[in-house]
């Protein structure tokens, strides 16, 4: 029964891509943190690593790390969130150097408030917005990326049910 499949092959799917994107958003949100906050060498380094990471088309790099870990469903949600964090990090990286400017901050330090502190306190929560923003409208692209890649044979193994593996 195909209609059974597919409903029960949603759970997989969507199990996918809402863990990829919950680990590959939240190491991209705090390696951007981390970069636009210290700046200098850091953020060159975690910068130029982003960079790395997207000069490559998504899907091949997703192939990449599929073929080079094994077929499994953990595996493929490591290669789709390793493929979802650049994005992420660049989008935070530049809400923190705009934020980092703001009266806010210079207050802070005004008062003494350490690094740590203006990073966790009043830096991180005013980059919430972007950050679910951001994770909202990567999870169909997570989603797509499972699919495409049980399609090709290297998703969730054939006895789990999923989209790419019952379309292939």
């Amino acid at each position: 029964d195909i209609y059974s499949r597919i409903i029960y092959g949603s759970r997989i799917s969507l199990y996918v891509g809402i863990l990829a994107v919950v680990i590959g958003t939240t190491t991209g949100a705090f390696l951007g943190l981390v970069s636009g906050f210290v700046g200098g060498r850091t953020d060159t380094v975690i910068q130029r690593i982003m960079d790395s990471l997207l000069a490559f088309p998504a899907l091949i790099l997703a192939l990449a790390i599929v073929a080079a870990l094994g077929q499994s469903t953990t595996n493929v949600i490591i290669a789709v969130a390793v493929v979802l964090m650049p994005t992420a990090a660049r989008v935070i990286r530049s809400s923190v150097l705009s934020l980092k400017e703001n009266v806010f901050v210079e207050a802070g330090r005004a008062i003494g408030c350490g690094n740590l502190r203006l990073l966790l306190r009043h830096i991180m929560p005013n980059c919430a917005a972007p950050y679910i923003i951001l994770a909202t409208s990567t999870l169909g692209t997570a989603i797509l990326s499972e699919a495409a890649l049980s399609f090709l044979g290297l998703g969730t193994p054939p006895p789990e049910p999923s989209w790419g593996t019952m379309l292939s």
